[in-house]
């Protein structure tokens, strides 16, 4: 076989490649979506599939690359729930800030409400042992955080890089705190309005104090 006949067979190994990429990572998504990470099992992928269950080491080069892979459409979708509001779309000041806060934090866990597999699935997975979590996925929360660092900033302005950071990140797991328990049925579980009120609460009284009141 030649050059001229060898460029068109790789380019459809190539396609193939890609095509049994896409169709393991919806079916893993939609198992994870149904049963949570315990439903996901190679054998079943690849029968949905229609692959042999090594086939999919071909791709992957294990099923924490796949589940890694899935989370980061989750987080991309989390991404693009929370920036979809009109006080996201400028700079915020120190008089919205808050409110801005707490618009991030009922989309959060309104996401969290209508898809509590795939979001569980982002903290329930753990890599296997000896195996970091890959810088390129690592890479893909900094964005969510920046929505929350920048009206954590708008409302104590004289915060310095680092310290704006970890404040965003603490503000967001006192969030993720609540409405993990308020959504574990086994905890502490409480009805979606008052989970959301909660939520905005606390969200509110973090906010006044970031901002030196005495109130909220």
């Amino acid at each position: 076989m030649d050059v001229a006949q060898k460029e068109p067979a790789r380019g459809k190994t190539v396609a193939r490649r890609e095509e049994l990429k896409t169709a393991l990572v919806l079916a893993a998504e939609r198992a994870i979506a149904t049963q949570g990470l315990a439903g996901l099992r190679a054998r079943d992928l690849a029968a949905e599939v229609g692959c042999a269950t090594g086939a999919i080491y071909n791709v992957f080069p294990d099923l924490d690359s796949l589940i890694l892979t899935v989370n980061a459409r989750t987080l991309a979708e989390i991404g693009e729930r929370l920036g979809a509001d009109p006080l996201a779309a400028k700079k915020p000041s120190r008089r919205d800030a808050a409110e801005r806060l707490v618009g991030l934090g009922l989309r959060y866990l309104d996401f969290a409400t209508a898809n509590l597999f795939r979001w569980r699935a982002l903290f329930e997975h753990r890599m296997a042992a000896g195996h970091p979590v890959p810088e390129w996925y690592v890479g893909l929360q900094a964005p969510l955080f920046g929505l929350v660092e920048e009206s954590v900033r708008a409302l104590r302005p004289s915060l310095g890089e680092a310290e704006g950071m970890l404040l965003a990140r603490s503000m967001f797991s006192a969030v993720h705190g609540v409405v993990s328990l308020g959504l574990e049925e086994r905890l502490i579980a409480m009805p979606l309005p008052q989970l959301r009120n909660q939520v905005a609460t606390i969200i509110r009284a973090l906010a006044a104090g970031l901002a030196g009141k005495a109130s909220i």
